[in-house]
């Protein structure tokens, strides 16, 4: 498949990395000619040097030959444009842009389609955060939880711990610890490696265990792998940026918020905005102000401020003050590493969720839905069985008979509203959500391969 991707900043470079490891054809355009630099000695990939949009830019990157273009400049309006030009002077079948502007997203029926900006599907990182911090927000604990199939299935990750009823015990034994309901144990990284999870695998302390279940079930699974905390109530924001703003106005309805703010003039934009939450002006790494504001009876602390060192010295200055659960927002993706798991609970990457929502619309065949895992290292998707015994080599067979490569794992089955959660007997039928985790994301091709239709298939 050929690709191009104009900018080359932390969004562009990781999906690159992602897509050149899965054998595409990937062109990266930008005006940094050193990022370029640095990125060809990396991967291998084609770059071109100059405006994202300009017509005889996107033809020496190969506009007359792409299946995809994904515009992730940092500007809204280049990555309009070079979609307008991408179908008036190319005819690429495919376009992407990330648009940030909430103007712009709040009209998109009306500006975004064949007939006005052709742009196939929008990709917004506020909007992906935001998201992604409100499923954190409703599962005290968790590293991660990932929707499928509408919301109907989620996987989580989290770490196991002392006091929870299967810690030290086989996973085979959580059907009599809950009874009647049904899951499944995708994952389980120990000590950063993979660990298949079998009946007869014992889950160790801090394991980081990843599992699959119908949404109404999480809780009750999550009780068995460490002891349930009790909801979150009060939560201080710290940054009243894109993000931060999104989210207060999200969740004040359901949690008592108070934002942080460095800007007076932002403060008082703020004040007008959110209504219910409460607006400080101050520095969110002031021991004094955090202290006045009774940041030991916060839940949850959450630094989403443009600058990473500031979120990361807020936050662990936040925790050692008494805050039950610190969350920072980490632009660089060498940091998230360093940071997550120590004074930190967990770290949210912008690019991951970015990246996660692009690759649902790169993977070949019918993919719904796509989540990049430990940085990238692993993959969730979920993807639909289209055909017959004749013409698919997945659907009318059973999960024991599918040829997945290692490190592969079925989750989950959703027909129509009935989630099934996957055993080795169950049938895949035509038209059924299959939710697969994938432990090595190199493995990621042959599974997109496995789910293509094929007239010859024999």
């Amino acid at each position: 498949m050929r690709v191009i991707i104009l900018g080359a900043g932390q969004v562009g470079a990781t999906l690159a990395q992602h897509l050149v490891r899965e054998a595409n054809d990937i062109t990266i355009v930008d005006t940094d000619v050193a990022r370029l630099r640095m990125l060809e000695d990396r991967f291998d990939l084609n770059t071109v040097v100059g405006p994202a949009s300009h017509p005889q830019v996107l033809a020496q990157a190969g506009g007359q030959d792409a299946d995809i273009l994904i515009a992730v400049t940092n500007s809204d309006e280049v990555n309009m444009i070079a979609c307008q030009v991408a179908q008036s002077l190319f005819n690429i079948p495919t376009k992407i842009a990330r648009v940030r502007e909430e103007d712009y997203l709040d009209r998109r029926q009306a500006l975004f389609s064949k007939a006005a900006i052709p742009v196939d599907a929008l990709i917004s990182p506020e909007a992906a955060v935001t998201n992604a911090l409100r499923r954190l927000l409703d599962y005290p604990g968790t590293l991660q939880v990932m929707d499928f199939a509408g919301g109907k299935v989620q996987l989580v990750a989290l770490k196991a711990r002392f006091g929870g009823a299967l810690v030290g015990n086989r996973i085979a034994s959580l059907r009599e610890h809950l009874p009647g309901i049904d899951m499944r144990v995708a994952a389980i990284f120990r000590r950063d490696q993979p660990v298949v999870p079998l009946g007869d695998t014992v889950i160790e302390a801090d394991d980081e265990v990843f599992f699959v279940a119908a949404r109404k079930h999480i809780r009750n699974v999550m009780g068995e792998l460490r002891r349930l905390e009790s909801p979150y109530r009060r939560v201080i924001i710290a940054g009243g940026g894109n993000i931060g703003t999104r989210l207060a106005r999200e969740i004040d309805h359901h949690y008592r918020v108070k934002v942080i703010e460095k800007s007076r003039d932002r403060c008082e934009a703020l004040a007008q905005q959110l209504g219910r939450s409460v607006v400080l002006h101050g520095d969110a790494s002031d021991r004094e102000l955090l202290i006045e504001e009774n940041i030991e009876a916060t839940d949850v602390f959450i630094a989403l401020t443009n600058d990473d060192e500031a979120n990361v010295m807020a936050s662990m200055l936040a925790k050692r003050l008494g805050a039950r659960t610190v969350i920072a927002l980490i632009n660089d993706p060498a940091y998230v590493d360093l940071v997550q798991g120590g004074p930190i609970d967990i770290a949210i990457s912008p690019q991951q969720s970015t990246t996660s929502e692009l690759l649902a619309h790169v993977r070949r065949g019918d993919v719904a839905a796509v989540h990049s895992l430990r940085r990238g290292a692993a993959e969730a998707l979920e993807a639909v069985a289209h055909g017959d015994r004749f013409s698919s080599r997945v659907v009318g067979r059973k999960i024991r008979e599918l040829p997945l490569p290692e490190g592969v794992t079925v989750g989950a089955v959703v027909r129509e509203d009935e989630v099934i959660i996957a055993h080795s007997d169950t049938l895949i039928q035509d038209d059924d959500h299959v939710i697969l985790f994938v432990a090595a994301s190199e493995k990621l091709k042959q599974v997109e391969q496995l789910f293509q239709v094929g007239i010859g298939f024999l």
